[in-house]
């Protein structure tokens, strides 16, 4: 059986991000970005290929799942009414309601989960935001939680 973690990039470092992961004993990391880019000097280390270069080196898979990316239509959603509500993307604490209801219709209930609920050990949903709650890898891992049972737990920085 396996277990879900989920993780983001912002508020660590490439030391504190792989050490985390170690901790939770992540077998794969999931990389459900679109864009596997993160702008900033301080988060290059999330940059795909430097990213693959250290988990590969820390003994942890790495799989990218583009199909459970949000489209650029969703993200530009997003970002509209992080501007209504006067809150920056790396400060965001909840995803706007059209955009959960959108990705959640054109994404979620569209993918094939098993996969991924098939695996065994733990497995990282990774994308960006801190706090998963202000993330699309959150409405991941509650479909994974309603569907097959899976446990899981948000790491943070």
């Amino acid at each position: 059986m396996i277990k879900v973690v989920t993780i983001g990039v912002y508020g660590f470092d490439a030391e504190s991000f792989l050490w985390t992961l170690k901790q939770a004993k992540v077998r794969v990391l999931l990389d459900l970005r679109q864009r596997r880019g993160v702008r900033g000097h301080e988060y290059a280390w999330a940059n795909s290929q430097r990213l693959q270069a250290a988990l590969a080196e820390a003994g942890i898979g790495y799989e990218h799942h583009v199909e459970l990316a949000p489209t650029t239509d969703m993200r530009q959603a997003q970002y509209a009414e992080d501007e209504r509500q006067g809150v920056g993307k790396r400060s965001r604490q909840v995803l706007a309601e059209e955009y959960a209801r959108r990705y959640t219709a054109e994404i979620l209930d569209q993918a094939d989960l098993a996969p991924i609920a098939s695996g065994a050990g733990v497995a990282a949903l990774f994308c960006v935001e801190a706090d998963p709650e202000a993330c699309h890898r959150s409405l991941v891992a509650d479909r994974l939680t309603e569907t097959y049972g899976i446990e899981v737990e948000h790491l943070r920085p």
